[in-house]
């Protein structure tokens, strides 16, 4: 790849985010692949696990997150991830997390809740712990969502932390098929951007997802593309 399409590839990234949040807005949980969380859980009595994969320029990554709505309106979830480095070096987390909702969404609503959770690193003995409020607006009879997130997070050997934030809009083109756009930091610097599609296998229970990102303003060394797969059960508790 020469020097000039790299530096063309996040002012196309701009143009195509501007693009779908216009698309978006004018036609007018979340879930995986969004960063940028909704305020909504999965129902009562039921279970879901998220799992996908990312391939970054020098790094890919494998996640799995299955979560379960115990009492009603607590959903946790107790996952991890593996990352193996180009060079073969390799990595692990373990991820824990509660959310519950304040306010329940309705359709042409809102809702907001709060999470905490927190990720640590078997080998190293790292660990993060993080929290944030997710927001949500309904809006066309639950056919666009945008989502919010404010939240902040602390390095627990370091003591270091840092404010998080996420933007994101998701638009169900049709019964099974939808788009999706965000931008979302996480550490310093300029935040990022991604963009989807989610597609459902079987409506309500099983949907794939893909998606690309980059963030805002940098080059080809921080772009990533990631598939996933999420299954939702039927309630199994009365």
């Amino acid at each position: 790849m020469n020097k000039s399409s790299m530096q063309c590839r996040p002012q196309i990234f701009r143009h195509l985010m501007a693009v779908l949040l216009l698309t978006m807005i004018n036609a007018a949980h979340a879930a995986r692949p969004m960063y940028t969380d909704d305020a909504r859980i999965v129902e009562p009595g039921s279970c879901q696990l998220e799992s996908w994969v990312r391939n970054n320029p020098a790094s890919t990554e494998r996640w799995a997150l299955p979560g379960c709505n115990f009492t009603g309106n607590l959903e946790l979830t107790l996952g991890g991830s593996q990352v193996r480095e180009a060079v073969g070096a390799h990595s692990s987390s373990v991820v824990m997390q509660a959310k519950t909702l304040f306010k329940p969404l309705t359709s042409n609503s809102w809702s907001w809740g709060a999470a905490l959770g927190v990720v640590s690193d078997p080998a190293t003995g790292s660990r993060e712990v993080y929290g944030y409020l997710p927001m949500t607006l309904s809006l066309l009879d639950d056919g666009t969502f945008l989502h919010a997130n404010l939240g902040a997070k602390r390095e627990a050997v370091t003591s270091n932390k840092q404010w998080t934030w996420g933007l994101g809009v998701e638009h169900q083109i049709n019964a099974r098929l939808g788009l999706i756009g965000e931008t979302f930091s996480q550490d310093k610097g300029r935040p990022f951007l991604q963009l989807g599609t989610r597609w459902w296998l079987i409506t309500d229970r099983v949907q794939i997802d893909a998606t690309v990102g980059n963030r805002l303003g940098a080059a080809n060394g921080e772009h990533w593309f990631s598939i996933g797969l999420r299954l939702l059960s039927p309630p199994w508790l009365p």
